[in-house]
């Protein structure tokens, strides 16, 4: 007599396993994640300034919260 197991099928599928997401999609955090010190001076400066032009009075804060963001992947 065959033992149970031998009859039973195999609950692996010959199937292509589904594409799970890449390491980067998994490790990657979300953008409002990062650069939180960065992107505070930067708003700071740019709602905050009493220049003419904030644009261009806050323009290192705002190339130092673009970097940090690219930093983590992110293109702003």
């Amino acid at each position: 007599m065959a033992s149970p197991a031998a009859s039973m099928p195999s609950l692996q599928t010959s199937a292509p396993a589904q594409a799970s997401p890449s390491v980067d999609a998994v490790s990657k955090p979300k953008p409002c994640c990062v650069c939180k010190e960065e992107k505070a001076k930067r708003d700071e400066c740019m709602l905050f300034s009493n220049a003419a032009d904030p644009q261009q009075a806050c323009q290192s804060t705002v190339e130092l919260y673009k970097s940090c963001m690219a930093g983590f992947g992110f293109k702003v």
